[in-house]
C-alpha cells in the first residue's frame, strides 16, 4: 500500500511494500535532494496530478540494460559507419528533456514530464547527478534522452526522435559513454518492445536490489 510523504522530512519505504503496479508513495514534494533518496533506493517519479501530487514507483520485474548485451543492429552499424549523426553528451540537457517532454505517449494524452518535472531534473543535471546524450544531424538536435547518474547506475529517463533511429544512436552512444566512466547497468524501468530490441531484459526486484546495492555510491 503506497504511503504519503507529508513532508520533505518523511522517508520512501521500503520497495517490498510497492502495490501490484509498482505505486509506493505520494507527495508534494519534489526537489533535488527527494530525486536522489529516491534513485538510491530505486524508486522513480512517474507523473505529476493536477494538484502536484507525485507518484513514485519501483515496478517489478525491473527492466535494465547490462552494457554487454547492447544489441546494435546492422542498419545501425551502417549509420555509424556512414557517420550520418553527431554524438555529444550534456552539451544541452534542457533542450533534451523538453523535446522529450513534447513527445506522444501512446497510453497517454500528454507527457508525464511537467514544468517542475523539467525544472528540478536541470537542477540535478547542474549538481553533477544527470546525463544527456544527444544526436545532432547537420548541426541541429534531432535525438536524444535523459537520466540519473548516481554510483556506477545510469537511471534512463526518456528518449526522443526527431528522425528515424535519432534515439537508437543516442542510446548506443551513450552507453558507450557511460560505460567509459563507469557505469555497469543501465535501469530502464518498464519493459518496452524497443528497449527489448536494444538487448534489455526484465530482473526479478531481488536482483535488481542486489545490482543496485552493489553499484549505488555517492
Amino acid at each position: 500500500m503506497p504511503v504519503f510523504l507529508r513532508n520533505e522530512f518523511d522517508n520512501f519505504p521500503d520497495v517490498e511494500t510497492a502495490d501490484a503496479d509498482g505505486l509506493i508513495a505520494i507527495g508534494l514534494d519534489f526537489s533535488v535532494d527527494r530525486l536522489l533518496q529516491a534513485y538510491r533506493k530505486g524508486i522513480f517519479p512517474w507523473y505529476e496530478d493536477a494538484d502536484g501530487f507525485v507518484y513514485w514507483y519501483c515496478v517489478q520485474p525491473r527492466c535494465i540494460l547490462l552494457p554487454e548485451n547492447l544489441v546494435i543492429s546492422k542498419t545501425m552499424r551502417q549509420i555509424i559507419v556512414r557517420e550520418k549523426f553527431t554524438f555529444k553528451h550534456n552539451a544541452s540537457f534542457k533542450e533534451v528533456i523538453i523535446n522529450c517532454s513534447n513527445v506522444q505517449r501512446e497510453k497517454d494524452n500528454d507527457s508525464w514530464i511537467s514544468h517542475r518535472y523539467i525544472k528540478t531534473y536541470t537542477e540535478l543535471f547542474e549538481a553533477g547527478n544527470a546525463f544527456c546524450g544527444e544526436t545532432y544531424l547537420d548541426g541541429k538536435l534531432v535525438g536524444g534522452l535523459y537520466g540519473v547518474r548516481i554510483g556506477n547506475i545510469f537511471y534512463g529517463e526518456s528518449m526522443f526522435s526527431l528522425v528515424s533511429n535519432a534515439s537508437k544512436f543516442a542510446l548506443i552512444k551513450s552507453v558507450e559513454t557511460l560505460v567509459a566512466a563507469g557505469v555497469q547497468f543501465v535501469d530502464c524501468q518498464q519493459e518496452t518492445a524497443h528497449l527489448v530490441s536494444m538487448g534489455a531484459a526484465c530482473v526479478p526486484l531481488v536482483v535488481f536490489k542486489e545490482l543496485l546495492d552493489k553499484h549505488i555510491f555517492d
